[in-house]
């Protein structure tokens, strides 16, 4: 089956200088890819460069990106950002940093889908409804009533992981989704973002730099140290068997979220 998404021999440089060197890796259909390792490993600078999000300053400098044919560096700017929403959402590391303080939640995430869609306002609370009652919201309505500031920074992060399937998107970029949050919303995070799997089979790429977290929901590692691939492979053969002294210091240095039990301390 041809991958959804594949990076071929990638390289990424900010301002000429490589930050990311020659990186091959694949995403399947409803797969679950995490990309670990340290600050600065250039794990993150992946993901952006598929979303068009490198900055001015950032260039995909060798290889390709491929995503249903295309060629993502390739592509026009215009042509990204209708990518961006419908096929790519995006889970950012502080959720609540990216909403408007001064307008409520459900007018921001009804003000992003009709950039790609034309629905009504009525279709949206149902769809939005839909989507936050299949993660485990109780109150999805009073949600999106809420101003950002009248939901706790665990609330805003799971808000956020809700509206990313509000376009339906075949692949979701998780950017350290849990990295702000206590243990126990990270163990929340982890599951929420399993079911968006199981109800809308969506594939998902995490990047993190805990390595419990991977541990917990990829189905496939990259681990990554000073912009290049130091292990990629299946995530259980990776953590019982490293072979490097990099992955085993990863390990070492956090806690692990199991799959539906308690995080270990």
């Amino acid at each position: 089956m041809e991958p959804l998404l594949e990076y071929d021999r990638v390289e990424i440089s900010y301002n000429g200088k490589p930050a990311v060197q020659d990186i091959s890796v694949t995403l399947s259909e409803g797969e679950i890819l995490g990309i670990v390792g340290e600050s600065g490993s250039g794990k993150s600078t992946l993901i952006k460069a598929a979303m068009g999000l490198l900055g001015p300053a950032g260039m995909v400098t060798r290889g390709d990106i491929w995503y249903q044919g295309k060629n993502l560096p390739d592509l026009k700017p215009a042509e990204i950002r209708k990518l961006c929403g419908p096929d790519f959402g995006m889970i950012f590391q502080s959720a609540g940093a990216s909403f408007c303080p001064i307008r409520t939640v459900g007018a921001q995430l009804y003000e992003s889908v009709r950039e790609h869609e034309e629905m009504a306002k009525d279709e949206f609370v149902k769809r939005a409804s839909d989507v936050f009652e299949k993660i485990g919201f109780q109150d999805p309505v009073r949600i999106l009533k809420s101003f950002p500031f009248e939901l706790s920074g665990g609330m805003q992060q799971r808000v956020g992981i809700a509206s990313a399937m509000l376009l339906r998107p075949a692949i979701l970029m998780a950017d350290e989704p849990t990295s702000a949050l206590d243990v126990h919303v990270q163990k929340q995070v982890v599951e929420e973002m399993l079911l968006l799997r199981k109800e809308f089979g969506v594939s998902i790429i995490i990047v993190t730099h805990n390595i419990g977290v991977v541990g917990a929901m990829a189905d496939n590692v990259l681990v990554m140290e000073k912009g290049r691939a130091v292990e990629y492979g299946p995530t259980k053969k990776i953590i019982e068997t490293p072979e490097t002294d990099y992955t085993k210091t990863l390990m070492a240095a956090v806690p692990r979220l199991n799959r539906g039990g308690a995080p270990n301390e």
